[in-house]
């Protein structure tokens, strides 16, 4: 397994040794209790009875690390824009006259209404041919400008790059720090675009729209009702599937579900693959019930329910486990204390299990790094929470000996692809990954 990492390791572009170094060299990240920065929306949570006379003060402490200002009005010209970036280390220095003459290409989605569907959709695999991925820019979380970033960089030569922002001007924002890091140049530049709408957090993979194929080949989206976090709130995200349907010509098929696109793996041949977060979400339904929802919407032949994990706030699949390939399954190892037990109960489950066609798995195990705590909040570092596109494979690290080993296990089991690592470090600290802050559209 060392000799495969160290080819893993060989095989990368220099930036990319550099990052996974970098995330190497950050001192206890094993350490049970930490506190790292929070990327949630901290200062519009809805504070108990007793604390609400003591906001201003709390507001206050938050603003040194929070654009809590630019949440409320986004700067509406270059000279605020250039403050913001300043302010928080994202360009220092920069002049408003270099961001007024960035070249955008911004589109604005209509608050038209899709078309309605009423055939179900097959979801494609991650390892069928991709067009673009979607971003939601995590523009109220300047330390995680780095991952989009990385991200950005290593879709952009195989698919089209949409970032996802809430006003106009971020664009030039976004655009002038991707060009600074001096990667996304030349032809590359033009593969990123941006696309404006209503928009409250960054993870796109659980309120985005899930996109398939009808029987005659055409496109359209599912919108399921998404369990935005109240007492924040993040009401907005909810009706992001239908703002894109209508934008990208989409008919849209609703499924009357409370669910996240982080809880679905589909393997393309008839196998759609949830863990059981969805009969927490759904505590009226019991199996047979959620199989007849699902295919209002989905076309499949056969659904495996996975255990959640324990301690996770998410609850989602791709927390746990990856499908490498119709037969081919990428699992967290039983390793780790807190979650043995369950980890135990998936491998079980696919060694025994088959796909819609009838062949069973192999099995490949992923370190399972250690439970942490971000002040109150339980952190599972997951190798699983990654994504397929194009050829390229985008496995998140953490600054942990076991990178390493995920990364040659990913080359193990992925022959033929491209093993990019994206330091996640401060995404992780909000309970997800690349998987987590990507959502894929199909060609």
């Amino acid at each position: 397994m060392a000799r495969c990492a160290g080819g893993i390791l060989s095989s990368l572009t220099s930036d990319q040794q550099r990052a996974l170094s970098t995330t190497r060299s950050t001192p206890g990240p094993n350490r049970r209790l930490q506190f790292n920065y929070v990327p949630y929306p901290l200062w519009r949570r809805r504070l108990p009875l007793a604390l609400r006379p003591f906001r201003p003060l709390i507001n206050r402490a938050l603003r040194q690390a929070y654009p809590i200002a630019e949440d409320q009005r986004p700067p509406k010209d270059a000279k605020q824009l250039a403050r913001y970036l300043d302010r928080f280390g994202l360009l220092p220095g920069i002049e408003s006259h270099t961001l007024d003459s960035t070249p955008v290409m911004l589109e604005k989605a209509a608050a038209a209404t899709a078309a309605t569907a009423t055939t179900p959709v097959r979801i494609p695999a991650q390892w069928e041919p991709m067009e673009a991925v979607l971003l939601a820019w995590p523009i109220l979380y300047p330390p995680l400008w780095s991952l989009h970033a990385q991200m950005a960089e290593a879709l952009a030569p195989v698919a089209e790059v949409v970032i996802c922002i809430p006003a106009a001007t971020w664009a030039q924002g976004i655009t002038a720090y991707l060009s600074t890091r001096g990667t996304l140049t030349g032809d590359l530049a033009v593969k990123v675009r941006y696309l404006m709408l209503p928009l409250d957090d960054m993870w796109i993979r659980d309120y985005g729209p899930i996109i398939g194929y009808t029987a005659d080949g055409t496109r359209a989206a599912v919108d399921a009702i998404y369990d935005y976090l109240p007492m924040y709130p993040q009401k907005r995200d909810d009706a992001m599937p239908r703002h894109f349907a209508a934008h990208e010509g989409l008919p849209l098929i609703d499924l009357p579900l409370h669910f996240e696109g982080g809880n679905l793996w589909s393997d393309g041949a008839g196998t759609l693959l949830v863990s059981d977060q969805v009969f927490y979400a759904n505590p009226y339904l019991e199996r047979d019930g959620l199989e007849a929802a699902l295919r209002r919407a989905f076309t499949f032949e056969k659904l495996i329910i996975t255990p959640r994990l324990p301690l996770e706030e998410t609850g989602h699949i791709d927390m746990l486990m990856k499908l490498a390939n119709a037969n081919t399954v990428l699992l967290s190892a039983p390793t780790e204390a807190t979650s043995r037990g369950r980890l135990h109960t998936l491998r079980a489950l696919f060694e025994r299990e088959t796909n819609a066609q009838g062949e069973r798995y192999r099995l490949f195990e992923l370190p399972t790094p250690p439970l942490v705590f971000n002040f109150w909040y339980p952190i599972r570092r997951s190798y699983t929470n990654a994504l397929t596109v194009n050829g390229r494979v985008l496995v998140p690290v953490y600054g942990l000996p076991t990178d390493e080993t995920a990364l040659a296990v990913y080359a193990e089991a992925m022959p033929g692809y491209e093993i990019i690592p994206i330091d996640c470090q401060a995404g992780i600290n909000g309970g997800g990954a690349v998987h987590c802050l990507t959502r894929e559209i199909p060609r």
